[in-house]
């Protein structure tokens, strides 16, 4: 079983590792799950149980996706243990250090003003009672929502670039891992549908066609214009 936090998601996603008797950690253990070309991997504890050929872990202890280990080891009885509490066994420890790991990793965010955190969960407070109470209106007030929030990441996005911070001081200030490209990907879903919309109209006017849907196509970190005839690119830096 895997944890995630609803801040943090992927980029802090924990499970209760293996660990070999030499202390070591063992590398992934591929299932094969049925039909099919993909190949689920794992490396959550219950896999390393000896048996077809794979290692036999001793203990077990709380991992991180961010690359985060826990130092408290917590020892396997598989004795006690049967193929149907593998999947299904949550072992209290590895998630209480993983907890602790997710609380610090907040700690080290940048914080909220009191004032908007506060306001915030009384938001989130009314807008529950409001979709049960009243879906239709809850629905609008969310639309609502969407748009000022667009509106305002798109300015705060554009600002932090324009401070220049790293990707790692980034990634930091939200609690997200630079390395695994959460922190671009947090900023960047703000920024590109807003530079999209004026990269493709600057396009179309140097070529004199009209703006129609499709033209701009998204690579990475650069746009490529869609038009057979122009091919043009411009960069985000």
């Amino acid at each position: 079983m895997e944890w995630q936090s609803e801040e943090f998601g992927a980029s802090h996603e924990g499970m209760a590792g293996a660990v070999l008797a030499d202390g070591s950690e063992p590398g992934a253990v591929y299932l094969d799950v049925g039909s099919g070309s993909h190949v689920h991997q794992t490396k959550q504890w219950w896999a390393y149980n000896g048996r077809l050929g794979r290692q036999r872990a001793d203990h077990m202890r709380g991992a991180c996706s961010c690359g985060w280990r826990g130092a408290r080891h917590y020892p396997i009885d598989w004795d006690q243990m049967n193929d149907r509490r593998y999947y299904d066994f949550d072992p209290p420890g590895p998630y209480e250090d993983w907890q602790a790991h997710i609380d610090e990793v907040e700690s080290r965010s940048v914080p909220l003003p009191t004032e908007v955190a506060d306001l915030l969960d009384r938001l989130d407070d009314q807008l529950t009672v409001l979709a049960d109470r009243a879906p239709l209106a809850a629905l609008k007030a969310v639309a609502s929502l969407e748009r000022t929030t667009g509106r305002v990441g798109r300015e705060a996005a554009c600002a932090a670039e324009a401070d220049e911070d790293s990707w790692e001081a980034i990634g930091q200030a939200l609690g997200l891992t630079a390395k695994d490209k959460h922190a671009f990907s947090s900023m960047s879903r703000y920024l590109l549908p807003f530079r999209e919309r004026h990269i493709k109209r600057a396009f179309c006017q140097a070529r004199g066609v009209a703006e129609t849907p499709g033209e701009v196509e998204h690579h990475g970190r650069e746009f490529r214009c869609g038009h057979r005839s122009c091919g043009a690119r411009s960069g985000i830096h």
